[in-house]
């Protein structure tokens, strides 16, 4: 009954760690489309002021900014400030752009070694969970569930050969 007992406790856990592991790929997929929508959010900030830089400046952002941060007046120098921030958002999310799309697994990559902190937790806050049938999906599944029995197996082992050990010797 016992032995019973620990095949399904293995199936069970194998099968939690599958639906987490299938949970791994649309979080990424999610990570992406918020990256890509404030991306695009901020390329759309900058239009009006990117057809001044284009007017005046020969299309260098820069000096836009530097004109503004040179005025005198303390509105126009805070709003110089203002431009260079969302500029500066723009350029990195766009550099973050180009780094989840590089390869396939540049997205895992960028999610563990190198994520934009706040979309991140945006994604978390608001994360739908979903399944997708994607190859790589159902590979990080089986993976993650494997891991996952494996792991709770060994731990519930030692568990029981330490109380074994305690209740045969006293």
């Amino acid at each position: 009954m016992i032995k019973y007992l620990m095949d399904y406790l293995r199936i069970i856990l194998f099968v939690c760690g599958v639906l987490i592991g299938i949970q791994v790929p649309g979080f990424v997929d999610q990570y992406g489309q918020r990256l890509e929508a404030h991306q695009l959010e901020a390329k759309l900030s900058l239009a009006e002021f990117q057809r001044d830089a284009d007017r005046f400046f020969g299309g260098d952002f820069n000096k836009l900014i530097s004109h503004y941060r040179q005025n005198n007046d303390p509105v126009v120098n805070a709003g110089g400030e203002s431009i260079e921030y969302i500029y500066q958002r723009y350029v990195l999310l766009t550099e973050a752009l180009t780094q989840f799309r590089r390869h396939s697994y540049s997205p895992y990559q960028q999610l563990i070694l190198a994520p934009q902190h706040d979309i991140q937790v945006e994604v978390w806050k608001n994360y739908s969970h979903v399944i997708l049938l994607k190859p790589e999906a159902i590979a990080i599944g089986m993976l993650l569930g494997l891991l996952f029995a494996v792991l709770c197996e060994s731990i519930l082992s030692i568990l029981y050969l330490g109380c074994r050990k305690v209740f045969v010797s006293t």
